[in-house]
């Protein structure tokens, strides 16, 4: 590999991993279109070399939001199980898929949850009342001098959303924040920062469980993987360190951009 192609991996990491630890998806629904399309890079190959990427997404962007505060814990740990499940699964289904469907699944993954966020995005699930009961995985977030409050609802619905998640991991090498942080978002009560904190904390996990199956079929590039984390890991805590400069609707809607975007042109890609 010559130096301008390494240092286009690079770049590549880094600017995905900014952008991924910025929205809490890991970076992973841009890095793989990027190779993928861009570098023409064998779609498996870019998958792992993406799940690589989050993983170093994920350990810098953490740092940074447990000591803000950010990441429930709790609620991390107990839909983690249901997602790392979900990522073994993914994994062992990527053989089974074309490149071709490959692409589809994956773009139309995210258009769909490009329409969700965008549906939703006038609403923040936060209580004024500082003082209010979060239940058993709520908790509360700090904005400025003003403290809220919220609750996790449909535990259930968000447990089923992250065994999907762990899937699409698996299944296409984006960590799968594509998923959760609309999911918890929409559908579960957790406010968009909480969301997208706690999905960069997990997806570290999820990655590194769907990793293995890659491995062990000799999908990875060391070299290719190394370039693209080593630019992915600095950015990453510089991603999650620049995400309390904006408001919440302006970061939802930056999201739906992102996967409404991406979504439509690895869709079009399959078709």
């Amino acid at each position: 590999m010559t130096s301008p192609e390494t240092l286009t991996l690079v770049m590549s990491g880094a600017f995905t991993g900014f952008v991924g630890a910025l929205l809490g998806l890991g970076g992973g629904v841009f890095l793989v279109p990027l190779l993928a399309l861009g570098l023409n890079l064998p779609i498996r190959t870019a998958i792992a070399a993406s799940l690589i990427s989050v993983i170093a997404t994920s350990s810098a962007s953490s740092t940074v939001n447990l000591n803000r505060g950010l990441v429930n814990l709790r609620l991390g740990l107990v839909l983690e199980v249901a997602t790392s499940i979900g990522g073994l699964g993914g994994g062992v289904l990527a053989t089974l898929l074309s490149q071709r469907q490959l692409f589809l699944v994956f773009g139309s993954t995210l258009v769909a949850m490009g329409l969700l966020v965008v549906l939703r995005s006038g609403r923040r699930n936060v209580i004024a009342d500082s003082e209010a009961d979060p239940g058993p995985l709520g908790g509360r977030l700090q904005e400025g001098e003003q403290t809220y409050v919220y609750r996790v609802k449909r535990l259930p619905l968000g447990l089923g959303a992250s065994f999907g998640a762990g899937a699409i991991s698996g299944l296409l090498g984006v960590g799968g924040g594509i998923v959760k942080v609309p999911a918890l978002n929409t559908f579960c009560g957790v406010p968009i920062r909480v969301a997208a904190a706690t999905s960069a904390f997990m997806i570290g996990v999820t990655a590194a469980a769907s990793s293995f199956i890659y491995w062990s079929r000799g999908d990875i590039s060391l070299v290719t993987s190394a370039a693209v984390a080593l630019g992915a890991l600095p950015a990453g805590l510089l991603g999650a360190r620049f995400s309390e400069r904006i408001d919440p609707r302006s970061l939802k809607m930056l999201m739906a951009a992102v996967l409404l975007v991406v979504g439509a042109r690895m869709a079009w890609e399959g078709l």
